[in-house]
């Protein structure tokens, strides 16, 4: 039994008794206890009374450290929980740079200049969860081509670890619930220039967890949506984070071995198959039918004239279902 076991069993603002504690994990009393100190000393707020118990108190939308790491003990990647940063990415970057290892994660509750695909503003108000992973894979940059779309799969499997939401992914890199944007992934690669040979992958994901949408600005307003939103209760953000980088670790563990079921799993959730499409691309429009995932997690389409093609960079929107690209 370890810390982040006892964790798991504890309620925020609620009491549970020590010895039901012990008798879920199977362990004593005294290393219950024992347990609690620690979790206390690196930080975790927790309570006892008599009678009645140990009770967490984990402030809503708050990251926290402690509770990040206990959760993830006995991971192998190196974790590091930020107050506040400009954005994840451009963090991540910067200590690939400065030579931090193949698993870096940087987490934060608050990004002040998140970015997003082509430059775009990636709004991050506290209530997020901003993750960024560094990756180093000893392979060209082109093979790689799927990675957005396995980490679309981690994400939405770390999410329903957390909470029973109802999530699909919009091709290639958004995760909707209904019709709304609850999680966008930024995928960055930097390689040689001489060989092609990847030097590093960064990859970010924003997640809604516990946003209060209505207070973001037009135009993210009108296509986001929060966890807590979509669920009607807060989702702990600290489980949150712990559940992304689990699933991360575990896309890090398969792939590419296992990349047609994970390939596979994506289309049986993807919300842009079978949909009229506009693909926009180089600032022309072309209309298509969305038909399929190729084995690289590129969009198989139909055109009107009953040609096929596949769909690997620029962007596609999909008609009639949502107002954003």
């Amino acid at each position: 039994m370890g810390k982040a076991e006892v964790l798991s069993l504890l309620r925020d603002g609620e009491y549970v008794s020590g010895e039901e504690i012990s008798r879920a994990l199977g362990v004593t009393r005294a290393a219950v206890w024992k347990a609690v100190q620690a979790l206390r000393a690196d930080g975790c707020s927790i309570d006892s009374v008599p009678n009645r118990g140990y009770c967490l108190h984990r402030p809503e939308s708050a990251l926290s450290d402690a509770a990040v790491h206990a959760l993830l003990e006995g991971c192998p990647w190196p974790i590091n929980v930020l107050p506040t940063v400009d954005s994840t990415n451009t963090y991540a970057k910067a200590q690939a740079a400065l030579g931090a290892p193949h698993g870096s994660v940087y987490i934060t509750g608050r990004q002040t200049g998140g970015r997003g695909r082509r430059g775009r503003t990636f709004v991050s108000p506290p209530g997020g969860v901003y993750l960024s992973v560094l990756l180093r894979p000893q392979r060209e940059a082109a093979e790689l081509l799927w990675l957005t779309s396995a980490v679309a799969v981690a994400i939405r499997r770390a999410i329903r670890d957390c909470c029973p939401a109802d999530v699909g992914i919009k091709w290639t890199n958004d995760l909707v619930i209904g019709k709304r944007k609850v999680c966008g992934i930024l995928t960055e690669l930097a390689a040689e220039a001489d060989s092609g040979m990847l030097e590093y992958a960064v990859v970010g994901i924003g997640v809604n967890c516990n946003t209060d949408t209505a207070s973001l600005p037009e135009p993210a307003r009108d296509v986001a949506v929060s966890l807590r939103e979509a669920v009607g209760t807060a989702v702990d953000p600290n489980a949150l984070a712990a559940a992304m980088v689990r699933r991360l670790h575990e896309l890090d563990v398969q792939l590419p071995g296992a990349l047609p079921q994970w390939l596979a799993e994506y289309a049986g959730v993807c919300v842009t198959l079978g949909q009229d499409v506009q693909i926009l691309r180089a600032g022309e429009t072309r209309l298509a039918h969305a038909i399929g995932i190729d084995e690289a997690g590129g969009l198989i389409v139909r055109y009107p004239d009953g040609t096929e093609g596949v769909v690997s960079s620029g962007e596609v929107s999909v008609r009639g279902m949502y107002g954003y690209v």
